[in-house]
């Protein structure tokens, strides 16, 4: 059995240890007759009242790229975006350097949009260490509250590089609509890398770095895992791991989003081998650099039974290179949403605060920072000059 469905079974054997048993049915009393019952193989009709008919309307997935829930206008999300990007000129002033770049897709020539934060003095050629850092939510943009990391990094030495891939807000509805979660988007963000080597003369291409949060974790995963891999470290956090159960275990009208999408147009029954592409935990045999993962056990949008999945597979095939942690119910803020999901990006959000958009920190929170710093610190040494 080679390494890839080593894992496949893996991952399906440990969802099936979580999977309800169905109840055994007795047979009838002597001389009582079994009246059929409707899905269990009775052969009556099964479709007959009123209620089936709803029923099949809140489980009817369309495959119909034209049905795919799409945006007509993005002017809030373009407004939106450029009051993000005023703070971060602003906030970035006397300390560091920030920068609104593009750069060119490898897999088709999309332009993609990208910030670039740098420290104001740079230290010659290949003088820096970086990361490439990957936004959340199936159409979601690098917000405000993620300054403050970017700031500590930079404070460190790190250049940071954020992808605004395919599927962002904030730009065109075109871009927003084209989003191909799990193929294209991928190769966007993979392409920053080759930004970097050609564009960022101060940078290190041998010393670059990669991590995500939620969705960014899920692209950070697929990037970890494939064979030509130029990162040297990388860190999935709280990240989408497994479409196969996650699409079930989020329902109908999770689904419609994926299903219409012009690479799926289906659901992972109808189109397996699609899906397992695009589901990480089951490439995760190709990891050979390090990874750092962080899951929580009160995470409602990720949730721990699909995130145990990648972290027990990653201890069980390279013990050695995976750095995993189990936060188990870390404190969280309700405004951010998600329960546990937003656990470690915890952030002042008064507005009338002085510590606004500032780390709101728990012990968990200080925990989690303090160790990705010491994994990039070890992996992509940011002190070094050259």
């Amino acid at each position: 059995m080679n390494r890839r469905f080593a894992v496949i079974a893996l991952v399906l054997i440990a969802s099936a240890a979580t999977a309800q048993v169905p109840p055994v049915v007795p047979p009838p009393p002597a001389g009582v007759q079994q009246q059929p019952q409707r899905g269990r193989g009775s052969g009556r009709e099964m479709w007959r009242t009123a209620a089936d008919t709803q029923r099949a309307r809140q489980l009817f997935v369309s495959k119909d790229t034209t049905d795919l829930p799409k945006l007509v206008n993005d002017s809030s999300g373009i407004a939106s975006r450029l009051r993000t990007e005023a703070f971060f000129a602003e906030k970035s002033k006397g300390v560091m350097d920030f920068q609104i770049v593009t750069y060119k897709s490898g897999v088709d020539g999309l332009e993609i949009p990208a910030y670039v934060f740098s420290p104001l003095t740079k230290r010659g050629a290949r003088g820096h260490a970086a990361m490439v850092w990957v936004h959340g939510y199936v159409h979601g943009r690098f917000e405000d509250r993620q300054l403050v990391w970017v700031k500590e990094a930079v404070a460190r030495g790190y250049v940071i590089v954020t992808p605004q891939y395919r599927g962002s807000t904030g730009y065109t509805a075109d871009f927003y609509n084209a989003i191909d979660y799990g193929g294209k988007e991928v190769d966007d963000v993979y392409s920053a890398y080759d930004f970097i080597k050609r564009s960022l003369p101060y940078v290190d291409p041998d010393r670059v770095g990669i991590m995500g949060w939620s969705h960014g974790g899920f692209i950070s995963s697929h990037i970890l895992f494939r064979e030509n891999q130029p990162f040297k470290a990388g860190a999935p956090i709280v990240p989408v791991t497994n479409l196969f159960f996650r699409l079930s275990l989020k329902g109908p009208g999770y689904q419609r989003g994926f299903s219409t999408q012009p690479g799926l147009q289906g659901l992972p029954f109808e189109k397996p081998e699609e899906y397992i592409k695009r589901s990480p935990v089951f490439h995760a045999a190709n990891l050979k650099v390090p990874i750092l993962v962080h899951v929580a056990t009160n995470d409602c949008d990720v949730d721990f039974i699909e995130n145990q999945q990648m972290v027990y597979t990653l201890r069980a095939l390279h013990p050695t290179l995976a750095d995993t942690k189990i936060y188990v119910d870390p404190p969280f803020l309700q405004a951010l949403g998600g329960c546990g999901h937003t656990f470690s990006e915890r952030v002042v959000l008064d507005r009338s605060s002085p510590r606004y958009m500032e780390r709101d920190d728990t012990p968990e929170q200080i925990d989690a920072w303090n160790r990705i710093w010491a994994f990039f610190g070890r992996n992509l040494r940011p002190e070094k000059d050259k």
